[in-house]
């Protein structure tokens, strides 16, 4: 079996697991930036983190919802089929994540992922060989383009406002 097909999302089961955990890391993540920005006193963007959070709860909560009455099989973290390390919705590139961010880059940070999770569902959508699961990526993938929307929404009215970015009064003491 070639590397491609064994990534294949085989059934709805399947699929509904790697959409949960795509859920719940995300919003662990909001979660962990939230409470990092809070320490370092940026409480307007540990704001938009929470708000990030309690949305990808949301989206779990209807994951959870769509599988009712289906057994979810277990996955380990390194069998879930995505192409990063983590799930498509948690940064997994080096993005600019400071203690200094503002709201736009919070937002910014917030549609690469919201973008990179309706592209996993979009790409199931096209690759898995089960109509099932072809069905329900095609309807997820259309419910993360409206999310993508609504953060696009709040980027743009975020580019509306000019907050320069504060200088960092305690630099890190790098030594080169």
């Amino acid at each position: 079996m070639s590397t491609l097909a064994s990534q294949r999302i085989e059934s709805v089961a399947e699929f509904l697991v790697h959409a949960l955990e795509l859920e719940h890391e995300s919003a662990e993540r909001y979660r962990q930036l939230a409470e990092t920005m809070t320490l370092h006193h940026n409480h307007t963007v540990a704001a938009v983190f929470r708000l990030l959070a309690d949305m990808s709860d949301a989206h779990a909560s209807e994951v959870i919802a769509r599988a009712e009455g289906i057994l979810l099989p277990e996955i380990a973290p390194w069998d879930f089929k995505w192409a990063c390390p983590g799930s498509p919705e948690v940064d997994c590139d080096d993005f600019d994540v400071n203690y200094l961010m503002t709201p736009l880059q919070a937002f910014e940070l917030a549609l690469f992922n919201e973008t990179r999770g309706r592209d996993f569902y979009a790409f199931v959508a096209t690759d898995s060989p089960q109509p099932q699961v072809r069905t329900l990526a095609a309807e997820m993938a259309a419910e993360e383009s409206e999310h993508v929307e609504l953060v696009m929404t709040w980027v743009r009215r975020e580019r509306l406002v000019t907050i320069p970015v504060p200088e960092d009064l305690d630099p890190p003491n790098l030594q080169g």
